[in-house]
């Protein structure tokens, strides 16, 4: 499985040690192409990363800003992305089975050994199966298609 991460200016830190102990465990963790600077935004490391997610099938994405927020907001404008904030272990798992995350947005304020659980738990989590889930998610993809006709 394919990791893609990417990350501002605030959370430079943060990613060079997830990717450390990451390549530790022997994950292909795919870094952006985009260079960190003072002035860089967040935007554009979302949609980087979005477009890597949905070109590259069953892979997934970690996302890192300030607080997690407005990363999230970007990535999800990306066709196919659902980008979860993610602040706890609980979060992580939620936004994949009950969800169908692909994405994962973190804040760089968060301390690293609760960050790698986050990480760990999401990658690890099964997609979702119940019925309940997956139409949930579903009716998020066909409202993104303009298929959606319920309201």
């Amino acid at each position: 499985m394919k990791i893609f991460i990417g990350c501002d200016h605030r959370g430079v830190n943060l990613k060079n040690e997830i990717k450390q102990r990451l390549k530790e465990d022997g994950i292909e963790l795919i870094d952006t192409k985009l260079l960190n600077s003072p002035e860089d935004e967040y935007p554009d490391f979302a949609f980087e990363v979005g477009e890597n997610v949905i070109n590259n099938p069953n892979s997934l994405g970690i996302l890192i800003c300030g607080n997690g927020i407005g990363i999230s907001i970007a990535a999800n404008k990306v066709k196919g992305i659902r980008c979860a904030r993610t602040l706890t272990v609980d979060d992580a798992f939620k936004s994949k089975n009950h969800n169908g995350a692909n994405i994962i947005a973190l804040s760089s304020e968060i301390d690293i050994d609760t960050t790698m659980q986050i990480i760990d738990v999401f990658i690890t989590t099964k997609p979702a199966t119940e019925e309940r889930h997956l139409k949930r998610i579903n009716k998020i993809i066909n409202y993104e298609n303009g298929e959606y006709n319920e309201l």
